[in-house]
């Protein structure tokens, strides 16, 4: 299943990730369980976990040494914080 597209992503405090889509929804990632591992570990530091970016197909975000989460992680185990008016 293709997940929505996402319109940003915002690195909050605790290693969470606020994400916004186009269909309104807006929901919040732990990314806490990834940290554990080496591939990941770069992002206990919250200077460097502040860096995530958007890619430019919307579905994909990551950091500057490549780290990335899959659309569908993000998506179905995220939780819903709120819901505004979808975008056209």
């Amino acid at each position: 299943m293709l997940q929505p597209k996402l319109l940003k992503v915002i690195p909050i405090d605790n290693h969470k990730l606020e994400l916004h889509y186009v269909t309104g929804e807006k929901k919040l990632f732990d990314v806490t369980p990834y940290i554990a591992g080496t591939w990941f570990g770069e992002l206990r530091d919250p200077s460097y976990f502040r860096t995530v970016r958007l890619l430019p197909d919307g579905h994909h975000i990551e950091w500057p040494n490549e780290q990335d989460l899959a659309p569908h992680e993000l998506y179905e185990l995220s939780h819903p914080i709120e819901r505004t008016t979808p975008c056209p």
